[in-house]
């Protein structure tokens, strides 16, 4: 089952959700919180597995309430906003998704989807790292050489994403952001960690703070300075500085248009 918590200061929108969730047939709602201050109690006393977040409330918001509880600790979260501009936001504090009010039908069946498969991961992830735990250890073969998969923690427990998934890579203090998709992860370690565990045919280094995945480039821009533009399947542009030119593969150069990008 999984264990929800609604947090929201409208009673109408806390009502919606529980409406939408009676649909699902293994969902408990264990509680709701009508403001930061008791949601940050009932998080602790309650320890749900997803939690349904309504962004503007008073006193304390449901950003400023994430910033309260521990990265590691942190359940499941979907946010619950009227404003779309909310949205990079919520997936920058790692949200799963978020939902504009008034809440459609289909969304919330879709983000309870996600939710009800990223737990299943999670739970599953666990029991890996379990058994892998009474396995002796073992000096790694060639085949173990470069990293198929990253561990994240995230509201206590464990899942894996595979490096097939992952679009990009950026450094963020002593973390990296993964990202995959519309979702990011955020895993504990270096850029130089991260690129020696990485294999090379797959993913190049392009700044200091950046690694892509070399099949999500669709284009290529020189710009006047020597650096770089990658242009990634989803849009996504990311800057190649002229230290790193020479690590993307040569078929990548080919993709560069005759004329320079003026910068």
């Amino acid at each position: 089952m999984i264990r929800v918590l609604i947090i929201d200061d409208e009673p109408l929108a806390r009502r919606g959700v529980r409406v939408c969730l009676r649909r699902a047939g293994d969902v408990v709602i264990v509680g709701e919180a009508d403001s930061g201050e008791t949601a940050l109690e009932k998080l602790v006393e309650l320890r749900p597995d997803l939690v349904f977040l309504d962004v503007q409330m008073p006193g304390m918001d449901g950003f400023e309430m994430l910033l309260k509880v521990d990265f590691e600790k942190l359940p499941l979260i979907i946010f619950l906003t009227a404003y779309d501009s909310y949205a990079l936001e919520a997936f920058g504090v790692h949200a799963l998704d978020y939902l504009m009010k008034p809440i459609d039908d289909e969304r919330f069946d879709e983000a309870l989807r996600t939710a009800r498969k990223r737990l299943h991961d999670m739970r599953a992830g666990e029991q890996l790292a379990s058994k892998q735990n009474l396995l002796p250890a073992r000096e790694a073969s060639p085949r173990d050489a470069w990293q198929a998969r990253f561990e994240v923690k995230s509201g206590g427990r464990t899942f894996w994403v595979s490096t097939d998934d992952i679009d990009w890579i950026e450094a963020s203090g002593d973390y990296v952001i993964l990202h995959a998709g519309r979702r990011i992860h955020m895993v504990h370690g270096s850029m130089d960690g991260i690129e020696q565990r990485l294999n090379p045919s797959g993913f190049a280094r392009i700044h200091r703070s950046t690694i892509v995945s070399l099949d999500r480039v669709t284009g290529l821009s020189l710009l006047s300075t020597r650096d770089a533009v990658l242009t990634l399947k989803d849009g996504t542009e990311l800057r190649v500085s002229r230290r790193f030119r020479h690590r993307l593969r040569p078929d990548m150069e080919r993709l560069a248009p005759s004329k320079l990008r003026q910068s």
